[in-house]
């Protein structure tokens, strides 16, 4: 009962080594992963766009498809701002603290 739950890597090892170049790479992979989520959203928002133009030109498959799409696109955007208000929450907590 107190082993590691698998495929999740413990929190905190303390018996590993501290690699100097450890922070940069993350926070380049934390950027990265931030600006293919940040993608993503736009790309499904332009998929629904399509979704919608298609159906009121007349050339749209289904209009349950694209309210598929629009619902897609509208929680990956709420998700995405979430996201970003928890990020801009954390940075004022930092900010706040005395040094």
């Amino acid at each position: 009962m107190g082993g590691p739950v698998s495929g999740i890597p413990p929190l905190y090892q303390p018996n590993a080594a501290v690699e100097t170049g450890k922070l940069v790479n993350d926070r380049g992979d934390f950027f990265s992963q931030l600006q293919t989520a940040f993608n993503q959203v736009g790309q499904l928002q332009t998929e629904a766009d399509q979704q919608i133009a298609g159906l009121l030109n007349g050339q749209g498959e289904d209009i349950h498809k694209a309210m598929i799409a629009v619902e897609k696109a509208n929680l990956s955007f709420q998700l995405m701002m979430q996201v970003r208000n928890k990020i801009i929450q954390a940075y004022r907590e930092v900010s706040a603290m005395p040094f």
